[in-house]
């Protein structure tokens, strides 16, 4: 049974920084490529950034390009996002997924999990 434990969130104010952490255990190889989405108030879940098992490969939406970091330790089979220069448009429930492959993180065919959120919430 996969699952996903999301930490990390709170307030921070527009300029901060923020470490989001995900804690996974049961996956096995179903969760080689990990993740992040994010849902801010009344609007769709949004892709943020993924990486393939090894951390090699990172994708990005364009709006954090720059500003946020994603990184693993499998030692620990834990993704991290590292969010700098925060935004009030930033301000959202952040979401830890999981799956195979890089492509099933970004909407691809095949199983994919999900946590159960962490808020970040940017603001004075």
């Amino acid at each position: 049974q996969v699952q996903l434990v999301e930490s990390g969130g709170g307030l921070v104010q527009p300029g901060g920084s923020l470490r989001l952490s995900c804690a996974a255990s049961g996956g096995g190889f179903g969760i080689n490529a990990m993740g992040w989405y994010r849902q801010a108030p009344g609007k769709e879940r949004e892709f943020v950034a993924d990486i393939s098992r090894s951390g090699s490969n990172t994708d990005y939406v364009d709006s954090v390009k720059g500003r946020f970091t994603i990184s693993r330790d499998n030692t620990k089979n834990t993704v991290y996002l590292q969010m700098n220069s925060l935004e009030p448009e930033d301000t959202a429930v952040y979401y830890c997924a999981a799956a195979l492959l890089m492509s099933t993180i970004r909407g691809g065919s095949g199983m994919r999990y999900w946590g159960k959120g962490t808020l970040v919430t940017v603001s004075s």
